[in-house]
Order: C-alpha cells, then structure tokens, then sequence
C-alpha cells in the first residue's frame, strides 16, 4: 500500500485572546511549510479560546475578530500551500449554540469542510451542539480523518473509521490550564495508543500546552507505540512520517474483520463435545 504524509502536530498555551492565538498558530503555519510539511495540525479551540476554561460563556464574545483572523490563516495556508487542521469555535444561527469545530484548510486557503465535535463532555452541552458527521479527506494516498478530544471515550467511532478505509487520524485536545496532576496523565495517551493499536491507526494528537496540561502533543504508529512526543507545558512542533509501505506488528491483522462482522471467536471449526459443553466438571 503506497502513501506518505508529513504532519506538523504543534501545540501552544491558548489564552483568551484571539489574535495572540493567531500569531502562535501563524508562527507554525510558516515554520511547518518551511519544512516541507504536508499537514499543520493544532489543538482544539486553539483559535477561538475554549468556551468554559479560557472565558465563560459567549457573552460579547468577538466573531468579527474571530472570523477576520481565521481569513488571515487561511490566506498563510495558500501562501505556504499546506494543508491545516484548525481547532476553533462555529458560530450558528441564534438561539442555537455553537460547534466546537476543527476548520480542514486546504493548500489554496480554502475551507474544505469542518469537523464538529460528536461527543461533547456535560460542561460543553451548556455551551455547545454537537455535531453528526465524519469529515474523511486524503492526501498524497494517505486517507486521514479528524476528531476531538472526548471523542475519545467512544470506541465505536474508531471502529466506525476502520470500516470506512481510514488510515490515519488527527485529534484535536484541551487538556490544559488544570489545577495539576490528573487521571488524564494516565488515561488520555494510552487511550489513543489503544485506538491506534485495535484499529491499525497512525495517530497525531495535539494537545494545548497551558500549565498545568497533563501529557504532551504526541504521535503514535500503528502498533500504539508512541513515537514522538513534545516537551509538557512548553510550545513546540513535531514533524512525523506516516508512511503506509510500513509494516507493524498487528496480531489482530487476520481477525479484526470476523469481529467486526460479529463472530467474537477465531475458531476455524465447529466443536462437538461433551466436555466442552459441560462447563461445570473438571
């Protein structure tokens, strides 16, 4: 199977400010074209703010501005002709509350589509619709998808992706601006590592980088082994390879389609015995 990526996954303290956050997502837009990346990747809401953490409600909140410097972005991603997975804030039709968005920009500065969060914790359902749709793309022969932090408590998604020829995914997270130490530390890579592992997934996940974040911005292949990682609670950009001619260990490789299909076995024939019946003798 032939196909190759190179994804920038960056992550950096989101604050409340818009064009702060502009200039921090700007800076990588310039330095992942400059090093021949395919794809820029950033954290969830890393342009708008997250509703809920870095301001409380959208009260006055200042679309004009947002949507003004989301233009500027896309303007720098025609100029450095690179793909840029944009983790922001959709406005809607008032009394409808808005998406928590990842905008897909393609390499002519174009919105190719948007992905809105699916799952969406209680503290967004105040605050946020969810949304009701994949947004698959691909590039270079590697076919890619989006999600959004927890997204990540629901399986069935992955699975779902798996069934739809997905190869690779990227994942938007705020996990950041915490009290301190939290179970997110040892649940939220691992988690993904688990993803990439049962559904043979490259996997880019950028997280916020505000203190205190609990794990980094990383990268894992196909077997859940991660690969790459960047320094918690400091901004920085990786680059990594997906390269689809790899070949990782994947024990599930001649089984994972029986299971999906519904036969939760691999015996290859049917067993008649007694023994086996009677669950209760030695």
């Amino acid at each position: 199977m032939a196909g190759k990526i190179q994804i920038a996954t960056c992550q950096f303290a989101v604050s409340t400010s818009i064009k702060q956050n502009s200039r921090s997502i700007c800076k990588y837009i310039r330095k992942a074209g400059a090093a021949g990346a395919d794809i820029v990747h950033f954290s969830e809401c890393a342009l708008s703010g997250y509703v809920g953490t870095d301001f409380p409600n959208f009260d006055n909140y200042d679309w004009d501005m947002l949507k003004a410097e989301t233009l500027k972005i896309m303007a720098l991603a025609a100029e450095n002709k690179i793909w840029v997975v944009l983790g922001s804030t959709h406005k809607l039709t008032e009394p409808n509350k808005p998406h928590n968005s990842l905008y897909l920009i393609n390499p002519k500065g174009e919105i190719a589509d948007r992905y809105d969060k699916r799952f969406c914790t209680p503290g967004d359902l105040k605050r946020m619709t969810p949304g009701n749709r994949f947004v698959n793309f691909e590039i270079n022969g590697v076919k890619c998808s989006l999600l959004i932090c927890f997204d990540l408590r629901f399986p069935e998604l992955y699975r779902q992706l798996y069934k739809e020829g997905v190869h690779c995914i990227l994942q938007s997270f705020y996990n950041a601006k915490q009290s301190g130490p939290s179970i997110h530390t040892h649940i939220m890579r691992q988690t993904m590592q688990s993803h990439a592992a049962c559904n043979y997934f490259w996997i880019s996940m950028a997280n916020s980088s505000g203190c205190f974040s609990p794990y980094p911005s990383c990268f894992i292949q196909p077997d859940g082994k991660i690969t790459a990682q960047l320094r918690v609670n400091h901004p920085g950009m990786m680059i990594n390879t997906v390269d689809l001619k790899k070949q990782f260990y994947d024990p599930m490789k001649d089984f994972r389609q029986a299971a999906i299909d519904g036969k939760l076995n691999n015996s290859t024939e049917k067993i008649n015995d007694s023994r086996s019946k009677n669950r209760t003798c030695l």
